[in-house]
């Protein structure tokens, strides 16, 4: 959540009549978090939002399942993945997703949309972030429509009705859906909620829906809800962005990782300065182009590491990627806690001297191990492990 917007037509007091100019009552949706606790949007209708009638749900990823045979401990390894090698699904956005690692809190997943989503979604099990390594496209709400391009990261808040229109362009996206809510980290906010202006990034840096009163209607009458890990079909009367104005923190935005103000220190910094995005059980960082270390002895290569509370999860963006040998743009390396791991031999020595670094890549730390389905062991590089020696 960032800060409250107002767009389009509102009351003057929330839970007050609003009419048209032809006296019609228009009617409100409160779209809350934490019960009625937490960060709400308020929205208002030209029609009743709550009519929609049961129908079958024809669209949906698979919900991955546990990849071990019971009583199966999978080895503890560091372990690289190639998702440039993953066999892409293809379709809409709703339906190409393939998970490929996951725990109680996040699932991880790629996909290579080819086609816009014939319906509108829901995702009543968590907050959906997507990084966009290639492509672009508009993400399409009753809040209003949110354009975004190859290295943005894109949010959309749990419960909120959104469909994806991806670009001609090849497509290829990051998927990290939070079960627990995802925001921004608390320490970089200031007793009101403004961001502090020490903060990695401003507010002026998120781009936000961009409303029109004058929707029209795009014919789209399903429904796609998940909640418990399966698909729920209804369909609406009317048309679905039928809103006329809202106010509120809970909606959809983007965030160029570029934008990111990465933090230099005389000596390495450890990676949670790099912290972006934060969620239960999980610490997402941006890796930007940034200087490196100035005291004249500093060894600017991240220093071997036995992080025994976290797995690591480091998708490869771009750049050079001057720790990890055999890594490029689509690798994906996780490195489990419980063992030790830093950078490739002769990097660590390699990185003396050196004055900058271009990579471009999206951590994510997690609290619970992750779990790596079938579709991710057969896109593994199996010689990873033995790489460090």
């Amino acid at each position: 959540m960032l800060d409250r917007m107002t767009v389009g037509t509102v009351p003057d007091k929330p839970h007050t009549a609003l009419r048209d100019a032809a006296g019609d009552l228009r009617h409100e949706e409160c779209l809350t978090r934490e019960g009625f606790d937490g960060p709400f949007t308020i929205l208002y209708h030209a029609h009743r939002p709550h009519t929609a009638a049961l129908a079958d749900a024809a669209h949906g990823w698979e919900v991955p399942l546990p990849a071990d045979a019971e009583g199966d401990v999978r080895r503890l390894a560091r372990r690289h993945y190639r998702a440039s090698e993953l066999e892409p699904r293809g379709g809409a956005p709703l339906d190409a997703r393939v998970p490929l690692l996951y725990n109680d809190d996040v699932v991880i997943g790629v996909l290579h949309p080819d086609a816009p989503d014939d319906v509108y979604f829901s995702n009543g099990d968590g907050d959906d972030l997507y990084f966009i390594h290639e492509g672009g496209g508009t993400l399409v709400t009753p809040l209003g429509d949110v354009a975004f391009a190859a290295n943005d990261y894109l949010v959309v808040p749990k419960g909120v009705l959104h469909r994806f229109v991806p670009s001609a362009e090849r497509q290829q996206w990051l998927s990290i859906e939070c079960a627990a809510g995802l925001g921004l980290p608390r320490q970089y906010r200031n007793d009101v909620g403004q961001l502090r202006m020490d903060a990695p990034y401003t507010h002026r840096d998120f781009r936000r829906p961009m409303f029109s009163a004058a929707l029209e209607d795009d014919g789209l009458r399903d429904v796609v809800v998940k909640r418990g890990g399966a698909f729920h079909g209804f369909r609406a009367p009317r048309a679905v962005r039928d809103v006329v104005g809202w106010d509120g923190t809970v909606y959809p935005f983007a965030f160029d990782i570029r934008r990111f103000q990465p933090r230099v220190g005389l000596v390495h910094l450890p990676p949670t300065v790099h912290a972006t995005f934060a969620a239960r059980g999980a610490l997402l960082c941006s890796f930007v182009p940034r200087p490196l270390d100035f005291h004249p002895d500093a060894i600017p290569c991240p220093y071997p590491h036995a992080s025994v509370d976290c797995d690591e999860f480091i998708f490869y963006a771009a750049g050079d990627f001057t720790s990890r040998r055999g890594v490029g743009p689509g690798s994906i390396s996780h490195h489990p806690a419980g063992v030790m791991h830093g950078p490739h031999p002769g990097a660590y020595e390699g990185s003396l001297g050196a004055r900058a670094t271009n990579e471009l890549a999206v951590m994510l730390d997690t609290a619970r191990p992750l779990r790596a389905t079938q579709a991710c062991r057969a896109i593994e590089d199996a010689a990873y492990h033995a790489s460090f020696a």
